[in-house]
């Protein structure tokens, strides 16, 4: 299967430097969201015959075909898609089950999901950003810094969204070795040292 890698807050995260490698009705024995990985969303309909416009998040754009079926969220319908050809920031593509415009349009900002286990395994500091939002955070003397919200890549590299605890103010940290020396999912935190003043 084809590297994935995935952009936003969809992907991975590599704490190499600057990353911007990124990062159910399918498999009835799945038991949550967090075993699903979004790979894609459909932007609405294409033309007037039933194809819509996707939006892939996989490294390889064109490799989202290979991941069919697609799932909705809550895995209640899945598609096997058939990608028609490049248009304007995404595919033209066709969905099983998917016949009119007014089906595709039904479907605009619809997200796609796979299986955590259909993906490929990653290498020593790349996570999914799905593995990464909610841990919590505290800092190198223990001191509790918040909890993930987000990940961001706004073009310079991986940004983790912290809030704060007890407020609902958030701070940016950059997703680099040097400031998040440690990400330890078995026990569900990170370890952090935030630059000087990033916390004030």
């Amino acid at each position: 299967m084809p590297e994935i890698a995935f952009s936003g807050t969809l992907g991975l995260s590599k704490r190499v430097g600057v990353a911007d490698a990124a990062r159910k009705a399918i498999n009835k024995r799945m038991t949550s969201v967090s075993d699903l990985i979004c790979i894609g969303a459909i932007a609405g309909a294409f033309g007037v015959r039933g194809e819509v416009r996707v939006k892939s998040f996989t490294s390889d754009p064109a490799s989202i075909e290979d991941y069919a079926p697609l799932a909705t969220e809550d895995g209640s319908v899945s598609f096997d898609i058939e990608l028609q050809r490049e248009v304007k920031n995404g595919f033209a593509a066709r969905l099983s089950g998917v016949e009119t415009k007014e089906q595709a349009d039904a479907l605009k900002g619809i997200r796609l999901f796979v299986p955590r286990d259909r993906l490929p395994n990653l290498p020593d500091d790349e996570f999914y950003h799905s593995d990464l939002i909610g841990l919590n955070v505290f800092d190198t003397g223990g001191a509790d810094l918040g909890r993930v919200k987000a990940v961001l890549n706004h073009g310079a590299g991986d940004l983790l969204e912290i809030t704060l605890p007890n407020s609902s103010k958030t701070v940016f940290l950059p997703f680099t070795m040097a400031v998040i020396p440690t990400v330890d999912l078995s026990s569900g935190r990170i370890i952090a040292d935030p630059p000087e003043g990033v916390l004030e």
